[in-house]
């Protein structure tokens, strides 16, 4: 914003060099426009000026941000009145003046100059900028998450079409596991909604797990969830990225072989713990470094959809994001396997 006000005064000047430095007339159209140019110029730098005060009230003296912004105002007031000056004359050289807009001016200046300065606190203004700017980033995600949908319902309604057929067939296995996809495109439909119970993101995590252990049946999965924590809020699709890394990654040279162990725990009376373990090779010492290079220093990369690491990144942005920064996804290995490690504050608020 300031570097906004900032290319402003440096246009403005530019004019204003180009206008002085030219031959011109000395009447009063071009008396009200040089005032104007110059009553403009110092408006945009108290402008600048205002705009670094409101965002450091806390370091900026009372007494001065009020002085500053009483003459950014003011300054405001007599540019809107040399502006109509500039027109009246423009438009009607030969009329006589009315002394109305003079008494406006005065009173408007005055008050200005006397009357209280109230801040309106709201969540948008550049006093709160940061939740300005997570409120862009939460709507970039959900963007994301949108093109990365086939319209769920379209599909789990086809999905659940197939398994009564399939049962009708006599064919239980196939529809148990239609049943099972159903399940997980049911919940998944879920995606608009930010934050979610335990038990509803456990639930859409079984029914993944269900599918893959069809695919890959030597692989086992456990869970250690505690009751306590199933109406605890957590961000909405947040283990089954890390779920399918175990699978897809973290297994595969044992060929998908192994074990899967899901934990939820309570840390203490502000935070929960959901630990995702599998007993595959873990990292290489290079991979391993990357991931934490890459967890540290989330804030400096941008959201994609595609290439390496990606789930991971937008799992530890998002656990920023929506549960704060003490909050976040680490990693852990020796030689039982790998754990991801989820840290999440507590939400209080209702569903």
């Amino acid at each position: 914003m300031i570097r906004m006000e900032v290319a402003l005064i440096l246009i403005l000047c530019l004019v204003a060099i180009l206008y002085f430095s030219t031959f011109r007339q000395k009447n009063t159209l071009h008396n009200i426009f040089s005032v104007l140019l110059v009553v403009v110029l110092i408006n945009l730098i108290f402008d600048a000026i205002t705009i670094y005060t409101v965002n450091h009230l806390d370091t900026i003296p009372a007494l001065i941000n009020e002085i500053l912004h009483r003459i950014f105002i003011s300054s405001m007031i007599v540019a809107v009145y040399l502006f109509y000056k500039y027109i009246s004359v423009l438009t009607q050289p030969d009329k006589k003046r009315n002394r109305i807009p003079v008494f406006i001016l005065i009173l408007c200046i005055f008050s200005a100059l006397v009357l209280p300065i109230h801040y309106v606190e709201t969540s948008l203004t550049l006093e709160n900028p940061a939740y300005l700017q997570g409120q862009l980033v939460e709507q970039k995600m959900s963007m994301l998450y949108l093109k990365s949908q086939v319209n769920p319902h379209f599909l789990y309604n086809t999905l659940d079409t197939i398994r009564i057929q399939a049962q009708l067939n006599g064919d239980k296995e196939v529809s148990n596991l239609l049943m099972r996809l159903v399940d997980f495109f049911r919940l998944s439909v879920k995606v608009d909604r930010q934050m979610v119970a335990l038990d509803d993101e456990m639930d859409l995590l079984e029914a993944y797990i269900e599918l893959m252990c069809y695919r890959y049946p030597q692989i086992e999965c456990e869970y250690e969830v505690d009751p306590e924590l199933g109406d605890k809020l957590v961000p909405n699709f947040i283990c089954q990225p890390l779920v399918e890394n175990s699978f897809l990654h973290g297994l595969k040279n044992k060929g998908y072989k192994g074990k899967i162990k899901i934990k939820a725990f309570l840390v203490d009376s502000n935070f929960m713990e959901i630990q995702i373990q599998d007993s595959g090779n873990g990292f290489s010492i290079e991979k391993k470094e990357q991931v934490d290079f890459m967890l540290k220093n989330y804030a400096k990369q941008e959201f994609r959809l595609d290439g390496n690491s990606i789930g991971l990144l937008n799992v530890q942005k998002r656990i920023k994001l929506l549960c704060g920064e003490e909050s976040g996804l680490s990693y852990t290995q020796d030689e039982n396997g790998t754990v991801a490690h989820i840290r999440l504050s507590i939400v209080q608020e209702k569903i």
